[in-house]
């Protein structure tokens, strides 16, 4: 596929996203984990829950607002990581965190369509908005892992 039609794919995916955000609202049930998240330089303003069973993200949600890049990344990054063990999701956003940056990457490891942003390494004002999501999934998996309680699930 040509470099042209593949940027051509990748910003219908993140347009996709965007109009069409996955997993988007929130739960009213203290069994997720709630991480709220702002970028106060440009705005984007997110919330992401989940819920972990047995090792594992078994729901999450997220709602906010934002620009493009930053809601579709959110949206990506519920249905990447919904369903993963803890230890997976957290590999992927080490990996994803590389790769927004430009850094090296493990383009092996299943990213699904997260990776669509690689591109975003060309604009580094853009980092930001492209791991927001990601930032707040992490900050959710470090409340689950420091919660006294998570031992008894394992």
């Amino acid at each position: 596929m040509a470099y042209g039609n593949l940027e051509t794919l990748y910003r219908q995916v993140i347009m996709d996203h965007y109009k069409n955000p996955r997993n988007k609202g929130l739960k009213g049930d203290e069994s997720f984990y709630t991480v709220h998240i702002k970028n106060p330089t440009c705005g984007d303003d997110l919330t992401i829950q989940i819920k972990v069973e047995d090792g594992r993200i078994t729901e999450i949600y997220q709602d906010g607002v934002g620009c493009s890049i930053s809601m579709s990344s959110a949206s990506v990054m519920s249905e990447t990581v919904k369903g993963m063990k803890i230890e997976d999701a957290i590999k992927v956003i080490d990996n994803y965190v590389h790769m927004v940056k430009g850094e090296a990457f493990d383009e092996n490891l299943d990213m699904g369509d997260a990776i669509v942003y690689q591109g975003v390494s060309q604009f580094p004002q853009r980092f930001k908005c492209a791991t927001i999501a990601w930032n707040a999934l992490s900050k959710a998996i470090e409340k689950h892992l420091n919660c006294p309680y998570h031992k008894d699930e394992e």
